[in-house]
C-alpha cells in the first residue's frame, strides 16, 4: 500500500529504550497476563490474541480470556512518568528509526487523515505509542511484548512493538506491508469505538454477563474494528497495490480464534473465542472494504 507521506504532526510517543513496569498486576507470567486482559476489548486480534493465547495455553488456559467474563476497570494510569521518559523525542526520529516504525507511522497518519474526514467534530486524535523488549507504560498498565499491538481507552493510546511484525510474518504467515497496515487500522477502528461510546457500553454490559456472553460481546466489538480496518482500506482504495486485499485476508484469516486454537491446542472452543473465527474476521474485513461505510460494520444486530 503506497502510504509514504505521513503527517509529521501526527502524535507519536517513543518509549523504546525504556524500562517498563514491569509486575504491576502480579508475581508470575500468567498473572501479569491475567491482571491485563482487562482490556481485552481493546487489543488487537494479531497481537493480543495470537500471542495471549499461547501464553495462556501455558498459564491456565483459553478459558481465562476474559477473566470470567467480568470488565474489570482497567488501572487509572500512572502514565505520566512514562510519559515523560522520551518527551523531547521528534516525530520524524521515531518514526524513521527503522522500516517497521516508518509503516506504522504511515499507516496511522492515514487512518488520522481518514477518520478525520468522515467523523468531522466528533473526531479526536489517538496517539501512537512505541516501546520495545524492556516493555513500557499505558494508561491501562504496564505495556509488554507479550500482548502485542492494543488500544488503551484511558489515554487513547495505540501501543506497538515493531518487534511484532516479524512475529506476524514469520510465525502466522502475514506478510507484506498491509498486513502490517491492518494492524494499526484495527487498532484504529478500537479508538473509532471508544469516541463513539461503543467500548463503554459493550463494557458495562460485559460486567452483568457470564463469561461465554461477555467474550460473546467481545468478538463482536472485535470483528466490528475488522470492519472499520476495511472502510479505512476503501476509503483508500487508489493507494492500494495488487496483492494488497488478499494479503490483509490472509492476516484475518491467521487470527481467527479458531485457527489460533487448533494450532496452539489441537482443539476449538467456540465458547471461548473474543475475537472471533477466520471466517468471520475475513468478513466483516471484507464488508468494511466492499462498502467504505462504518454505517455497514453494525456487528451488534443480528448474527455475525
Amino acid at each position: 500500500m503506497r502510504l509514504d507521506d505521513f503527517d509529521p504532526n501526527i502524535n507519536v510517543e517513543d518509549q523504546r529504550g525504556a524500562s517498563g513496569g514491569g509486575g504491576g498486576f502480579g508475581g508470575g507470567g500468567g498473572g501479569m497476563l491475567l491482571g491485563l486482559l482487562p482490556m481485552v476489548f481493546s487489543r488487537f486480534g494479531c497481537g493480543g490474541v495470537a500471542v495471549l493465547l499461547i501464553g495462556l495455553a501455558v498459564f491456565g488456559g483459553l478459558g481465562s480470556l476474559t477473566g470470567g467474563g467480568s470488565q474489570v476497570q482497567a488501572p487509572s494510569a500512572q502514565f505520566g512518568q512514562a510519559g515523560d521518559r522520551q518527551a523531547g523525542t521528534d516525530t520524524a526520529s521515531s518514526c524513521n528509526l527503522n522500516a517497521e516504525s516508518k509503516s506504522a507511522c504511515n499507516a496511522f497518519s492515514s487512518a488520522d487523515t481518514t477518520w478525520k474526514k468522515m467523523l468531522g467534530s466528533q473526531f479526536k486524535a489517538p496517539k501512537l505509542v512505541f516501546y520495545g523488549d524492556q516493555g513500557g507504560q499505558s494508561g491501562c498498565g504496564a505495556a509488554q511484548s507479550a500482548m502485542g499491538p492494543f488500544y488503551c481507552p484511558s489515554d487513547q493510546g495505540i501501543y506497538l512493538d515493531t518487534n511484532f511484525f516479524a512475529e506476524l510474518a514469520n510465525k502466522f504467515g502475514a506478510k507484506g506491508d498491509f498486513a502490517q497496515d491492518y494492524v494499526i487500522a484495527h487498532e484504529f477502528g478500537h479508538h473509532i469505538q471508544n469516541l463513539m461510546g461503543k467500548s463503554s457500553q459493550v463494557s458495562q454490559q460485559q460486567a452483568q454477563s457470564s463469561r461465554t456472553e461477555g467474550n460473546a460481546l467481545s468478538v463482536r466489538l472485535e470483528l466490528q474494528a475488522d470492519c472499520y480496518a476495511g472502510v479505512w482500506a476503501a476509503q483508500n482504495r487508489d493507494r492500494l497495490d495488487p496483492g494488497d486485499i488478499e494479503e490483509g485476508m490472509t492476516a484475518a484469516h491467521a487470527i481467527g480464534d479458531d485457527t489460533l486454537q487448533q494450532e496452539s491446542q489441537g482443539r476449538v472452543v467456540p465458547d471461548s473465542f473474543t475475537h472471533g473465527t477466520s471466517a468471520e474476521r475475513m468478513a466483516w474485513l471484507k464488508r468494511g472494504m466492499d462498502s467504505g461505510d462504518p454505517r455497514q460494520c453494525d456487528t451488534f444486530s443480528g448474527a455475525i
